[in-house]
């Protein structure tokens, strides 16, 4: 019997959180049941490419092209794929392949899953214009399904994605050999932001937050890791602060590492999808303090596994960090976040699109 074949079309490889999450799904599929093939327009974190390539899933990556031709390239890829299902994961490569899939033959299912909740206006309108071409949309979280770019689409499910628990579990274990590894002491407070330098992370609301928290608790640590435009920026505003205490990595290979041994994960972000990094947080038992934005609520429960404060506030942010180090208030969140875990297991994601892949191509 001939295998289902899948092409999962995405924008970038790079280490933002659409990316990650469509990785650790693809590597967690249930093995034999489908082919599946990963477009790309450009790639910039050769990782992921290894680990899909690794698992044996086809990978054709388009960063050689140039540019202006990226498109126009991807349209010839995809229709010689001549894949069973097109699933969509961004809007842009999405608006095209939808109305030139339809003359096609044979002509692909189509899916879309929306990872954010919202688009340069430009790119929503396009989006939308074509959305109707959908057979089935699927949101990454309920904010997104509720937001401009996942209402009104066709056949929308929600489905939170997740991480691989038990690797996120493995490291945890292995916290206080990834801290050596950091130069991070054995008395200090560890606080990790990972995070795209990019406007909607505010790492400005987060290095004012930062700098609040250190000047009132010795305890804490900040290690802040990234990558992105805003990269150069970000480095000054710590840089400013000549704080020993508040210490920039950039880029950082495998971050879910040192997010699993950290003793707090922020998120100081203006709007966001469903953030990987407050999942990869959770199924490693670690306590999350964020801006209630995007679908970190839809995970974060106050009080229960983390604190939500309101966007644009430093004091507010600062406060609540504050408040997760007193040493009561953090064991009972790290309890929290290891009784929901199960809710970010990539597993029941991975066999529920297996599913909806079936459905599509009857």
């Amino acid at each position: 019997m001939r295998k289902l074949h899948v092409c999962e079309v995405i924008k970038t490889l790079d280490v933002g959180g659409a990316e990650v999450l469509l990785v650790e799904r693809l590597l967690a599929a249930p093995p034999g049941a489908k082919r599946y093939t990963v477009v790309c327009l450009r790639a910039s974190a050769d990782g992921l490419i290894r680990r899909l390539r690794g698992a044996g899933i086809t990978v054709v990556d388009l960063t050689a092209c140039p540019p202006a031709l990226r498109l126009p390239r991807l349209v010839g890829v995809v229709r010689r794929l001549r894949p069973d299902v097109l699933n969509l994961h961004s809007p842009l490569p999405a608006s095209l392949l939808r109305p030139v899939s339809r003359l096609w033959r044979p002509r692909p299912a189509l899916v879309s899953t929306v990872h954010n909740v919202r688009y340069r206006l430009p790119t929503m309108l396009l989006d939308r214009s074509t959305g109707w071409l959908d057979t089935r949309t699927v949101a990454v979280s309920p904010q997104v399904a509720r937001a401009f770019t996942g209402r009104g689409t066709r056949g929308l499910a929600t489905r939170i994605h997740g991480v691989d628990v038990g690797r996120q579990r493995g490291w945890a274990a292995d916290a206080a050999r990834i801290r050596q590894e950091w130069n991070v002491p054995e008395w200090a407070f560890l606080i990790v932001h990972v995070a795209n330098f990019r406007p909607q992370k505010n790492h400005a609301l987060l290095v004012e937050a930062a700098a609040r928290v250190i000047a009132r608790d010795p305890r804490a640590m900040f290690l802040i890791a990234g990558s992105g435009p805003l990269h150069d920026e970000t480095a000054r505003r710590v840089a400013a602060l000549r704080s020993e205490a508040v210490r920039f990595l950039g880029s950082v290979p495998d971050a879910a590492r040192l997010i699993a041994s950290a003793d707090l994960l922020v998120l100081s972000s203006s709007y966001e999808g469903l953030p990987v990094v407050v999942m990869e947080a959770l199924a490693a038992g670690v306590p999350v303090v964020s801006t209630a934005v995007g679908g970190v609520p839809d995970l974060v429960e106050h009080g229960g596994n983390g604190l939500l404060t309101p966007p644009g506030d430093p004091g507010a942010l600062a406060e609540d960090i504050l408040r997760a180090m007193r040493p009561e208030i953090h064991a009972h969140l790290r309890r929290g976040a290891l009784d929901r875990a199960d809710l970010v297991d990539i597993g029941r994601t991975a066999a529920w699109f297996d599913s909806l892949y079936d459905e599509v191509c009857p």
